[in-house]
């Protein structure tokens, strides 16, 4: 079973009898730090984890699927993963207010949808 990664309680309580959820209280600097590493693991990218025409710093919210182990790293997402954290570090942390809080955590979950056809 694929494992969803995310910060988001709505896609937390959407999707958690769907996916192995791992919801994590972190921001999406976290988020990326914790697929990095489970990448480093032998888990492999499901979903970019820089979804959607949305900067980086622009929403507090992430959900991120990954694949079960596998026996050999795949290089290729590492890369990503790499390069997406890199790109965040490029851009200044927002503080947002709780209505625009609860916008992003629709966006992220409406992200998680489209892959689920949904």
């Amino acid at each position: 079973m694929d494992i969803l990664v995310t910060n988001n309680p709505l896609v937390q309580e959407q999707y958690q009898s769907t996916f192995r959820v791992a919801f994590l209280d972190t921001d999406l600097f976290g988020i990326l730090i914790h697929v990095r590493d489970m990448v480093h693991k032998g888990y492999i990218l499901k979903t970019h984890p820089l979804t959607g025409s949305i900067k980086p710093n622009e929403s507090p919210y992430k959900s991120i699927i990954i694949s079960g182990k596998r026996a050999e790293i795949d290089t290729q997402s590492v890369g990503i993963i790499g390069d997406c954290i890199e790109v965040l570090k490029k851009f200044p942390p927002k503080n947002f207010n709780k209505k625009y809080k609860h916008d992003m955590q629709i966006i992220d979950l409406s992200f998680i949808q489209a892959t689920q056809g949904n």
